[in-house]
């Protein structure tokens, strides 16, 4: 099942030694210097969707190009189109070079009837997998459930550290076990790129488990949190609906304003953010 190098088929990519490693390491440097947020899936000052309870998210995350709070119910075409994307830090050089190499694989695989006409991969979605805190006991969270990606066009990842099984589900409803289509483990520097009707938009997916054999813990600024593995995901957003935080309705803004605060105690670009969001005197 563990592939050795590159394979492709239609619609589905995969490379285990894409990532090579001066770019995996610096990759490494620049992740500790992000200091990863904790979500809760829905919003703490509106009433909660009916049936359910507030939770917190499984891991620690970060958002890179545009951050979708899960709080807001992320981009959801064609109708969760507003106040879903935040604009974010930029990549950072390292990864931008990575994503332009990954583009030009992506428009090589695809026709343009599943490559939108702007399609980029312009956000990027930094999981970090392993253990929590919870208790004094050490929790292992490092699962995703079955589920679609609604943003337009091709997706693509990069793993790092632990190797992790990936499947495509066929799947009637979430929580079934049954209908897996096809699995790969994603190895420590593996690429993977999927898209078109078949992989994308009929299959669900998701992160079954992660693998300990290697012993990998990275160093990270995740308190109360043990990391082995970090995935990006990078997917498309139309930029025209990519808001920055000042253009977010009120409501909106009050979703977040607590991570906002939070990532600008770290990060320049969202405490600028909020600084230009600010009301001015007299107004």
């Amino acid at each position: 099942m563990r592939a050795r190098g590159a394979s492709t088929q239609e619609g589905l990519h995969y490379d285990a030694k894409f990532l090579g490693d001066e770019d995996r390491a610096a990759l490494l440097a620049y992740f500790q210097t992000l200091h990863p947020l904790w979500e809760n899936r829905f919003s703490d000052v509106r009433p909660l969707p009916e049936g359910q309870q507030q939770r917190r998210l499984l891991r620690p995350v970060y958002w890179l190009g545009n951050w979708q709070f899960a709080c807001l119910d992320y981009y959801r075409p064609p109708h969760g189109l507003w106040d879903r994307c935040v604009q974010a830090e930029p990549f950072p050089p390292v990864l931008a070079a990575l994503v332009a190499k990954i583009e030009a694989i992506a428009h090589r695989m695809f026709s343009k009837g599943d490559m939108p006409a702007k399609w980029e991969l312009n956000t990027c979605l930094v999981n970090f997998y392993g253990e929590r805190l919870d208790g004094g006991k050490w929790l292992d969270t490092a699962r995703v459930g079955e589920h679609k990606d609604f943003e337009p066009g091709p997706v693509a990842s990069l793993s790092l550290g632990e190797r992790a099984l990936f499947q495509f589900v066929k799947s009637s409803r979430p929580g079934e076990r049954d209908g897996v289509v096809s699995q790969q483990w994603l190895d420590d520097g593996a690429l993977q790129i999927f898209g078109g009707d078949r992989w994308k938009k009929q299959l669900f997916h998701r992160v079954q488990r992660v693998d300990h054999r290697a012993g990998i813990t990275f160093d990270l600024r995740t308190e109360g949190f043990r990391t082995r593995r970090i995935n990006l995901t990078f997917r498309y957003v139309p930029r025209e609906h990519v808001q920055p935080v000042r253009a977010l309705s009120a409501q909106a803004r009050a979703d977040i304003d607590g991570y906002l605060h939070t990532l600008a105690a770290h990060s320049e670009h969202f405490a600028k953010a909020l600084r230009d969001a600010a009301p001015t005197k007299g107004a």
